[in-house]
Parts: structure tokens; sequence; C-alpha cells
């Protein structure tokens, strides 16, 4: 795939920002998300972008990142505020927002929700949650279980990969995003 010039910025934004480890993770997310949205028929170019910045804020302190969202006029729910592991991808949408200057509703929302999903999800959201669970340096139990699922059926590998999450979550006593809850029920309940 050919790159544009803003594709250059953003992956030297998230190299100077990232670890190594998660700036080669969000390249992979972004590979991953431009397959899958190839294949599901989603837009490829906002996939890409999504997948490169999904992760933008990941590597700040917890204070720095609450910093950030009381900075941004974010105000956390009792769940987030006991979910540190998703502050990143809220700030991360405010991020993109406020200092890229990015305003697609559907490439803030795929940053924002792909680490709790929710109910209605768009189709770039679905990818950028499924590519950030299965791309090629994910190497969880079960992830190749996942792959195969996602070959045949998007909303079933979201399914699959929303109940790990709630099993996860559930089996250490904490906290399940009410999002993430409401976007397993809505996919069981429209399942063919």
């Amino acid at each position: 795939m050919k790159l544009s010039k803003k594709y250059d910025e953003y992956i030297a934004l998230i190299k100077n920002r990232l670890d190594d480890y998660r700036f080669e993770h969000s390249m992979a997310v972004a590979d991953k998300a431009y397959e899958l949205a190839e294949k599901f028929g989603a837009d490829t170019e906002k996939a890409y972008v999504a997948g490169l910045l999904h992760d933008v804020q990941k590597n700040l302190s917890d204070d720095e990142q609450l910093q950030f969202l009381s900075s941004s006029a974010i105000m956390l729910t009792d769940v987030e505020k006991a979910s540190p592991r998703v502050w990143h991808a809220i700030s991360g949408a405010a991020y993109i927002q406020s200092e890229l200057n990015i305003n697609d509703s559907e490439i803030v929302n795929a940053v924002r929700y792909h680490t709790t999903g929710r109910a209605g999800m768009s189709l770039l959201e679905k990818v950028i949650y499924i590519a950030d669970f299965t791309s090629r340096d994910r190497c969880y139990p079960d992830v190749d279980v996942l792959r195969s699922i996602v070959e045949k059926s998007l909303d079933e590998g979201l399914i699959y990969s929303l109940r790990h999450t709630i099993v996860s979550l559930g089996g250490k006593t904490l906290p399940i995003h009410p999002d993430t809850l409401s976007a397993y029920n809505e996919l069981l309940s429209v399942r063919k």
C-alpha cells in the first residue's frame, strides 16, 4: 500500500509518543484494520488512520491521562474512573480532535470505542475493535480461534471477543464497562 504524506506524519507522531512495543502494535493494528476494512467494505483509509492512532495516548501515566481528560473537560463515569485501562481510548479520541484536527466522527468514535465497544457500533468501529484484538502481534490463548471466526463473520468475532472481555474482567472482579455489555447484548439480539 502506498502511504500518503499524512500517514507518514501520523507514523512519525506515534513513533515519538509510544514505546517500541506499542508503536509496533499500532502499526500491526493499522495493517489489520486496512485488511478487515477491505474484506468487510469499510473505508480503508479511515481504518488505517484509526488503527495508527488508536493507542496514541496509551503510554501516558495515569496522572497524565487524568490531567488530559480534565483539561479536555471530559467527565469520567464511576465505572470509567475505576477502569484506567479505558482512559487512553477516551483521551485518544479527544487528542486526535484537539491536537490533530481530526473531526471525522467515524475515526474519532473508532478510537474512542476500541476498548469497550458500544451498542450501535459503526462498521469502522467494529473493524478497529477487532483489528486491535487480532493484529499480527497478538498471541494470547484463542487468538487463532478469533481470527478464524472473523474470517467468516465480523459480528461473530465481536461476540466472541466481547464475551472474552466480559469473562476476563468478571473473573478478576474488575468493573465491566456498560458499553461492553450493551454491545454484547445488542449483537446477540440481532444474531442470525
